[in-house]
């Protein structure tokens, strides 16, 4: 049976892999609680401590604007921690599969980033992120370095219950316009972990597709045209709004100034994950929708 070790498991996207990774075989799944991942021994004595066979690193610091002024805390556990998982995951030849963010690039592309597009993170927290890919890469052949933008879950806090909440008290809000991704669900990503380390495990170490993999929801949309479908879906379930679609104004960046940088352009293109893994990727409204529905 397969072990598999899980950080970050009260997170958006630790919570959904706990779910989908319980089928495959005896999951570990701890958070800040159980190891601080800011703490090098720590994580070294929980990894020697599990012997897992495979290792899933959601776990981050995400908080993008406080990472600002917290780059050291920041650096320790989005920079360092993936690199020492994967110093002891390959003593034990263990596969680590391990997120990141479109925020590794600035965002000044007119397409979508491809893998193969040289990364320029303008804020701490994109910097260390990228600092954490090459951590790992570096001291691991086996590894999956998945990024991904704009996640949202049932569990956890994120921009669609922000809204929702902010629609209920509010009778008019404003969203940025002029930053355009994809909104992909935990589940999503839940579910396409599980199926890689179902592959991996079928198909062992030997030839396996190691590497980096831009992994979204299909299609795109601005945080502005975002909300506004969040508001609609909640319109059409009859929640009780104070603020509909079409009270969503949009603004510019400029004039929603926020202490770090955020990418104009989140696009990332998918291409290269779904050849190789012969997957279908759902659009962002699907995903989005089945949240909803789930918070509803």
């Amino acid at each position: 049976m397969v072990k598999i070790l899980v950080t970050g498991k009260n997170g958006q996207v630790g919570f959904e892999l706990c779910r989908a990774l319980s089928v495959l075989g005896e999951v570990v799944a701890i958070d800040q609680a159980d190891c601080d991942l800011g703490d090098a021994d720590a994580i070294r004595a929980l990894v020697r401590r599990v012997a897992p066979d495979v290792i899933v690193n959601p776990a981050a610091y995400t908080a993008v604007d406080k990472a600002e002024a917290e780059r050291d805390t920041a650096f320790a556990v989005n920079a360092r921690a993936p690199g020492i998982l994967g110093e002891e995951a390959a003593r034990l030849g263990a596969l680590v599969v391990h997120y990141s963010t479109d925020y590794v690039f600035d965002g000044a592309k007119d397409g979508s980033y491809t893998e193969d597009d040289r990364p320029g993170p303008q804020s701490v927290y994109g910097s260390t992120k990228y600092a954490g890919e090459q951590a790992l890469a570096a001291v691991n052949p086996r590894h999956l370095i998945l990024r991904t933008s704009w996640v949202v879950g049932a569990h956890g806090g994120n921009f669609a219950k922000t809204m929702l909440r902010l629609a209920g008290e509010r009778e008019q809000l404003s969203v940025v316009a002029d930053q355009f991704g994809a909104p992909t669900s935990a589940a999503l990503l839940a579910d396409l972990t599980a199926h890689l380390v179902r592959q991996h495990v079928r198909e062992g170490a030997d030839g396996f597709p190691y590497g980096t993999y831009h992994v979204t929801a299909a299609g795109e949309t601005s945080w502005c045209e975002y909300a506004r479908f969040v508001l609609a879906e909640a319109q059409a379930a009859g929640k009780p709004l104070k603020a509909g679609p079409d009270a969503v104004a949009p603004l510019s960046t400029a004039q929603y100034p926020t202490p770090a940088k955020r990418p104009a352009n989140s696009r990332l293109d998918t291409g290269r994950f779904r050849d190789t893994f012969g997957l279908r990727l759902p659009s962002w409204q699907e995903g989005v929708r089945q949240v909803l529905q789930q918070i509803f």
